[in-house]
């Protein structure tokens, strides 16, 4: 049976992940993996509004994903940790054996289906 500090780990570790579970905040998060942005800098590079932005780089700083420092009148944005590029890889990796494999299984059903 989990214990309370388990369940307590457990709610999050998938708390963090549901940061992760948004295709903006993973393009942000792309972006960054290059180096420091300011926010104008990561919109540009996205094609979103400056508030769109703002509130996916504020929560992605409420969870620890990245950090932001003032330089004048700019906030620059950074991962606060370089395993999460690390992280990334490792999901899109999987992903991607995912779908060959779907496409492999795809792919058996489209011949079975044509030998018929």
């Amino acid at each position: 049976m989990t214990n309370h500090q388990d369940k307590e780990l457990f709610r999050l570790k998938a708390r963090l992940c549901k940061t992760f579970a948004d295709p903006t905040r993973l393009m942000i998060i792309n972006v960054l993996r290059s180096g420091e942005k300011t926010v104008g800098q990561i919109q540009s590079a996205l094609g979103l509004l400056q508030p769109v932005a703002s509130r996916h780089l504020a929560l992605l700083r409420e969870r620890g994903v990245v950090k932001a420092r003032r330089n004048g009148t700019n906030v620059i944005y950074s991962l606060s940790d370089p395993k999460i590029i690390a992280a990334c890889d490792m999901m899109h990796n999987i992903l991607l054996s995912q779908m060959a494999k779907d496409k492999d299984a795809a792919e058996r059903l489209i011949t079975a289906s044509s030998q018929k």
